[in-house]
């Protein structure tokens, strides 16, 4: 009962603030005044009070009385957009994907199910590391982050051809923390950019923030193309190319050798750094062409986390670079969150990296993964999807719409059906995608995302709110380029 009144106070207050009646500066009743007023306790009011200042909304003043700390929210003459009607970008799509029910599976998400994930070989670390010294519990760490994980990242770059030691690896909070350091070093504002056509649409959002140009390249499976990687090259000078290493997101191009070292000779021709995101490598069957093990740093600075193999939640990074790149990184760290990656969260990868079930989990998981991209792939080709290419591995597909569809008008129709996608032109520089979407297999296995697809699908053609007048992207007989 004491509970009850003591909410009714509170809500009386939060009424009159909220109409206000009581703005900023006003002083509130005496505890005794508002008692009597409300026909409650002293000592309910005063429980009020205390509760309200804890959330900011008054302030007491000794020897002087109980005020209002602040007034109620500006009045708005228009109601704000609901998420689904914003502008479908980048932003758009990870918003959607962030805040979907984790209970319901999100296609259009860049990660995989939790019950994909070793969570049982994550508890054994955490509980590991808990056991560990107070300081790894409390204290900043390293500058570099832990030397153990940095010797680990070490070795397994070196199983893949670039020979580095622990000095030239750098642990950062994310892959994307990694980029945005690199990003702060070697850009100003109005340098160009170039990035795959399409690309991962968290790069294209990344260099929106740090101001620069962004210009495509157009992907085939074998990587970009080459002769109009050479020709953007020339033309806009671009200070920096950014790319996935391994399986390319979104379309699961795999880079060939002998595109790759075509890439290395334009960069090396014109003066550019590449930045080389190898997030997707584990889950190749054997490692495809590297640019970074090719270049051996010279140029190609390789980034990478572990949030697609191992957790999203436990947050850990690293840049591999050559040193003088490495110290002006440190720097920009320090200077930006003051440490690198979370001890605690770098105990814990290094735990379950080291341990030997990662290995088992990896092979598990790229069978599981392979059976998936089929079934899934012959459903969508059955609802009149089109795959670009077949990856290699990962969960991405890349799939042209049935004749008729527009990706952006499909998302936001099976955004109301409660299921995330994401469209094509998301990932476009250029916005030539609107006919194209990348489907996450491993989110696919639920009837409620088919039962809807199939709800979207059939009737699309004739409903003019899904339907397209736009161009699509052609694939060019015997090429695959789009």
């Amino acid at each position: 009962m004491a509970e009850t009144r003591t909410n009714a106070v509170m809500a009386a207050i939060r009424e009159r603030v909220a109409a206000r009646a009581l703005v900023a500066g006003d002083k509130l009743p005496s505890i005794r005044g508002l008692a009597r007023t409300l026909g409650v306790s002293p000592s309910t009011v005063v429980e009020a009070y205390e509760r309200l200042g804890a959330e900011g909304l008054v302030r007491a003043r000794p020897g002087s009385g109980v005020y209002v700390a602040r007034s109620a929210a500006p009045l708005s003459v228009a109601p704000l957009k609901s998420r689904s009607e914003r502008a479908i970008d980048p932003f758009w799509v990870s918003r959607q994907s962030l805040d979907a029910d984790a209970a319901v599976p999100s296609p259009g998400c860049g990660w995989l199910p939790a019950d994909w994930l070793p969570t049982e070989t994550i508890r054994r670390a955490m509980r590991k590391a808990s056991r560990g010294a107070d300081a790894l519990l409390t204290d900043y760490g390293p500058a570099r982050g832990s030397p153990a994980l940095r010797e680990l990242i070490a070795r397994r770059a070196q199983a893949d051809g670039l020979d580095i030691g622990p000095e030239a690896v750098l642990l950062t909070g994310s892959g994307t923390q990694g980029l945005d350091l690199v990003c702060r070093l070697l850009l100003r504002p109005g340098d160009t950019v170039l990035v795959d056509d399409p690309c991962y649409f968290n790069f294209r959002a990344l260099l929106a923030a740090h101001r620069v140009s962004v210009v495509g390249v157009p992907m085939t499976p074998a990587g970009p193309d080459p002769q109009r990687f050479a020709s953007i090259a020339a033309d806009h000078r671009p200070r920096l190319y950014v790319t996935n290493a391994a399986i390319h997101n979104p379309t699961g191009a795999r880079l060939s050798p002998a595109v790759a070292h075509r890439i290395l000779a334009s960069a090396a021709e014109h003066d550019m750094t590449i930045v080389e995101d190898e997030i997707f490598a584990d889950f190749e069957p054997e490692p495809s062409a590297r640019l970074a093990a090719l270049d051996g740093l010279a140029r190609v600075l390789r980034i990478g986390s572990f949030s697609k193999t191992l957790s999203a939640s436990v947050r850990c990074g690293y840049i591999a670079a050559r040193p003088d790149w490495i110290e002006g990184l440190i720097d920009l760290q320090i200077a930006t969150s003051f440490s690198a990656v979370s001890p605690l969260a770098a105990e814990i990868v290094l735990g379950v990296l080291a341990d030997g079930g990662y290995r088992r989990h990896m092979d598990t998981l790229r069978r599981r993964l392979a059976r998936s991209r089929r079934d899934v792939g012959a459903r969508l080709e059955g609802l009149g999807f089109r795959p670009w290419t077949a990856p290699r591995g990962g969960f991405n597909l890349w799939c042209e719409l049935p004749e008729g569809l527009e990706a952006a008008a499909l998302a936001r129709a099976a955004h109301a059906q409660g299921l995330v996608l994401a469209p094509g032109d998301v990932f476009s520089p250029s916005g030539s995608a609107s006919r194209f979407m990348r489907f996450n297999a491993a989110q696919m296995e639920s009837g409620h995302v088919w039962d809807a697809m199939s709800r979207l699908i059939q009737p699309a053609t004739r409903q003019p709110d899904i339907a397209s007048s736009g161009s699509a992207w052609n694939i060019a007989a015997g090429t695959g380029r789009l």
